[in-house]
């Protein structure tokens, strides 16, 4: 009788582990707030990856390729066709089985990468809530363009839209400097728009005090909810026990050793480097940022994944032995957490920049593509801290850009301030989840809306 008087959350999060990560860690905060929360991933992931999250349930749908998930398909937009048309035939399915098992559905909350799950909620007659897993100042630029507001190609040297300062080119989502390179991703998140009128809440993996003014535009058009940073609690406000990783990783982290070593580093005097799970990097690419990392002469932990150790210049690992350790993935919480880290060179992918701003570590933004470039910007110019490097006419970052970059936040002034900036949005990152925070609020005020209606 009890599960029936709690009512049941669905979380559908896109099948890549930066959304499965947020969207997770968001489910353990309904249930921590005394809701039955359901994670729904698909056949294969479930098949290949081991996921781990004790007090939300597991379910599945399929996307159409249960035996090879995304590498089996012809194409981006082949796969995002197939989900939509299998994963919508089968979450359908997953909403019966709920139903006739006693745990009905009240809402499904979705990655806003899926507006086709908005239309299955509406159909089966339960709430819908779109999750963005990106930054409202991203949002804001696709929501721009999907309404027409903002053309491709971009021509002006700078950009103006509401809620946001000027942007360069160079400051929008990589799709507006090269809109052919991939137009179905480009088409799905600026999809994320076409039926959000129809939603119940909508949810951000963002807080207010983090963007204040785009929010506050935004809230005159409609209503949007705060929940960020979505990160293991033991990170931030404590508040759920034994809540310590996000229970999912595609890689097996060397946590021995990271740490171990870590612990013989005075605080502050390493700069850890990892550009997540997808980035690559060309052969003189690596060797640039290779050396400058040397000449930078801190000392470094960096993740090179196994697919990209080939890249390294000979004599690189003889040459640093003294100074680093190189690994194959890491735990990346645990180590922006230590005290010995203190500068982060990183891609800018959102996850990474709300763990960076919520552990207190400056960062080095080597932007790649999709929103990690406005992800740069906002931590250079709008939130102060850390430094966005520049790439030269031939597209590359130099070794003494690398090295230059990393000096600003290990030596003088600015580093100094930048840091003291970061500590104050740690602090306002913890307050927001915490009891009574905005993003507590915020999941407060839906769960008394799933409860009392």
């Amino acid at each position: 009788m009890e599960k029936q008087e709690k009512p049941h959350v669905l979380v559908l999060p896109y099948p890549a582990q930066g959304h499965i990560n947020p969207l997770g860690q968001f489910a353990k905060r309904l249930v921590s707030k005394g809701l039955k929360a359901t994670l729904v991933t698909t056949i294969f992931l479930s098949k290949s990856t081991h996921l781990v999250c004790d007090s939300v349930g597991l379910e599945t749908i399929s996307d159409g390729y249960d035996d090879g998930g995304f590498a089996k398909a012809e194409s981006i937009q082949a796969y995002l066709h197939q989900i939509e048309v299998v994963g919508s035939r089968t979450l359908g399915k997953l909403i019966e089985k709920q139903a006739s098992n006693g745990t009905p559905v009240k809402c499904l909350v979705y990655d806003a990468f899926f507006p086709w799950g908005l239309d299955v909620a509406k159909r089966y007659g339960i709430m819908g809530a779109p999750f963005f897993t990106q930054p409202w100042t991203v949002n804001n630029i696709y929501y721009h363009f999907y309404h027409g507001l903002l053309k491709v190609p971009v021509l002006d040297p700078m950009v103006s839209i509401p809620g946001l300062p000027p942007l360069r080119l160079e400051d929008l989502p990589s799709f507006f400097s090269s809109p052919a390179s991939y137009p179905a991703y480009f088409n799905m998140a600026s999809s994320q728009f076409s039926n959000l009128e129809k939603a119940d809440f909508v949810f951000v993996n963002t807080f207010e005090k983090l963007e204040v003014a785009v929010l506050s535009w935004m809230a005159k058009v409609f209503s949007l909810s705060t929940i960020g940073p979505t990160l293991p609690s033991m990170y931030l406000d404590k508040r759920i026990e034994d809540d310590k990783n996000y229970g999912l990783n595609l890689y097996k982290p060397n946590n021995s050793a990271c740490m171990n070593w870590l612990n013989t580093r005075e605080p502050g005097s390493v700069v850890y480097i990892s550009f997540g799970s997808m980035a690559v990097f060309g052969d003189e690419q690596m060797e640039e940022l290779a050396w400058g990392l040397r000449d930078s002469n801190s000392y470094f932990l960096w993740v090179v994944r196994s697919t990209e150790e080939e890249k390294l210049p000979s004599k690189f690992l003889e040459e640093t032995s003294e100074k680093g350790l190189v690994v194959n993935w890491s735990p990346q919480l645990d180590v922006l957490a230590h005290p010995a880290v203190g500068c982060f060179v990183t891609h800018c992918g959102w996850n990474s920049v709300l763990e960076a701003l919520s552990l207190g570590v400056p960062m080095v933004g080597l932007p790649q593509w999709t929103d990690q470039p406005t992800n740069a910007m906002l931590v250079e110019n709008i939130w102060g801290i850390g430094v966005r490097v520049k790439i030269n006419e031939k597209g590359m970052v130099t070794r003494k850009e690398i090295e230059l970059s990393i000096r600003e936040i290990t030596e003088g002034n600015r580093g100094k301030e930048m840091k003291r900036n970061a500590k104050k949005w740690r602090e306002l990152a913890k307050e927001a989840v915490d009891d009574g925070g905005t993003s507590d609020n915020s999941i407060n005020e839906f769960v008394l809306k799933l409860v009392y209606n």
